[in-house]
């Protein structure tokens, strides 16, 4: 279980929420599906700008944290607390909130050592990405382990 910050003035605008408040339910599973993610036996619920993920039978590690990627970087929604059952052991991806200026080759620099494995980020974070160099201040990225 764990509980992870975003800021809530910035992502994608979704459903009827505002700055000061996450979209509901229904329209977070939407934005999840769109990203092709599994949602099945997945229970989101909502209080203000703070969202709850709970179940996840037959989840990835990686799509858990998808998941949870997919639901914070929306507008309204400040932090995403999940309790995501497994079905593997792998182990967590660290998270990286972009600052003004960032690109994935420095981010890939600073967090994998090596700015030219920038493809490995922009991977792990498909299908939210669609292009490298389409990323926006306050997104939190899934960093691979190196």
């Amino acid at each position: 279980m764990g509980l992870f910050s975003f800021l809530k003035d910035v992502g994608a605008a979704v459903g009827i929420g505002s700055k000061d408040e996450a979209p509901d339910a229904e329209a977070l599973t939407a934005e999840a599906e769109k990203h092709g993610l599994n949602m099945a036996g997945i229970s989101i619920s909502v209080d203000g700008d703070k969202v709850s993920v709970t179940g996840g039978d037959g989840v990835s590690q990686e799509e858990k944290e998808k998941i949870v990627l997919a639901l914070g970087n929306v507008t309204g929604v400040a932090a995403v607390e999940e309790s995501i059952t497994t079905t593997d052991d792998a182990s967590s991806s660290e998270f990286y909130t972009v600052k003004k200026g960032d690109t994935l080759w420095a981010i890939s620099a600073s967090t994998l050592g090596n700015g030219s494995k920038y493809q490995n980020i922009f991977e792990a974070n498909r299908p939210m990405l669609s292009h490298p160099d389409k990323i926006y201040p306050g997104q939190v990225l899934r960093i691979p382990s190196a």
